[in-house]
C-alpha cells in the first residue's frame, strides 16, 4: 500500500461514519475538506482532530452548494483526489404509513446528493487524469427488510449508480462502494414511525463502530494507483 498525501472531500461529516472517516484520513496526513449542514459540529471536529481538516457548510440536495464545495476544495490545494459520498438519511417506515415526505427526503439525500457529488467532482478527475469516488452505501443495497423498502431502494440505487460510474470512467479514475451493516450512528434517530423505531432498537443490538468503516475507506484509497477496490461489505459478526 502507499500513503500518498491527498485532498479528500467527505460529505455528511458532522457525525457517525462521515466524522470517523474525516478524522482518520486527516490524522493519516491527508488534506480533508468536510461538509455538512451542521457547521458547528464540523468546527468542533476540526478542533479535536490532529491534522488538516477544513469545515464547510454543505447541503448535498442543492447542486450549486455541492459544486461550490468541490470548487473550494480545489482552490484550497490545487487538486481534488478523493470524494467520499457519505451523506445519507434513514427514516425507516412501512409503505402503508404513507410518510411520503420522508420517502422524498431519502431520495433527495441518498440518490440526488450522490449524483450531485459525482457531477461536481468528475470534471476535476477527468482534467487531472486521476481521482477516486467512494460511495458509502449499505447492506440495504443487498437486502430488503420490512420498513426498509424505500431506504433499500435508495441504497440499491447508490450501488447501481456507483457501479455504472466505475464501468463508464476512464481507468485512471477509481470507484469504490462500501456497504456497512449495523453501525453505531445517529441514522436511526430520524425514524418517526413507532413500529420501525422499536424494530430498529432490536436490530441494532449489536453494532460496530464508525471507525471500522473509516478503516475500510482508508484501505481503499491507500492502494496503489493500479489497484481499484470495487466493493467492500462489512458488518458485525453477529449480523446475518
Amino acid at each position: 500500500m502507499t500513503t500518498e498525501q491527498k485532498t479528500v472531500l467527505v460529505t455528511g461529516a458532522s457525525s457517525g461514519i462521515g466524522e470517523a472517516i474525516a478524522a482518520r484520513l486527516a490524522e493519516a496526513g491527508h488534506h480533508v475538506v468536510v461538509g455538512a449542514r451542521r457547521l458547528d459540529r464540523l468546527h468542533a471536529l476540526a478542533e479535536r482532530t490532529d491534522g488538516d481538516l477544513h469545515p464547510m457548510r454543505l447541503d448535498v440536495t442543492d447542486p450549486a452548494d455541492v459544486t461550490a464545495f468541490v470548487a473550494a476544495a480545489h482552490q484550497r490545494t490545487g487538486r481534488v483526489d478523493v470524494l467520499v459520498n457519505n451523506a445519507g438519511v434513514m427514516p425507516l417506515s412501512r409503505l402503508d404509513s404513507l410518510l411520503v415526505d420522508e420517502w422524498n427526503r431519502m431520495i433527495d439525500v441518498n440518490i440526488r446528493g450522490l449524483l450531485h457529488g459525482i457531477g461536481s467532482a468528475l470534471p476535476y478527475f477527468t482534467a487531472q487524469g486521476t481521482g477516486h469516488f467512494v460511495t458509502i452505501a449499505s447492506v440495504g443495497a443487498h437486502e430488503v427488510v420490512p420498513t426498509g423498502a424505500v431506504y433499500s431502494g435508495t441504497k440499491y440505487a447508490a450501488w447501481a449508480i456507483t457501479e455504472g460510474l466505475r464501468q463508464e470512467c476512464d481507468p485512471s479514475v477509481r470507484v469504490t462502494t462500501i456497504s456497512p451493516g449495523v453501525v453505531t450512528s445517529e441514522l436511526a434517530d430520524s425514524i418517526t414511525e413507532p413500529g420501525a423505531a422499536q424494530a430498529m432498537r432490536a436490530y441494532r443490538a449489536h453494532a460496530i463502530t464508525p471507525d471500522a468503516i473509516a478503516a475500510a475507506v482508508a484501505y481503499a484509497i491507500d492502494q496503489p494507483a493500479d489497484v481499484d477496490v470495487n466493493e467492500i461489505i462489512l458488518r458485525p459478526t453477529r449480523q446475518r
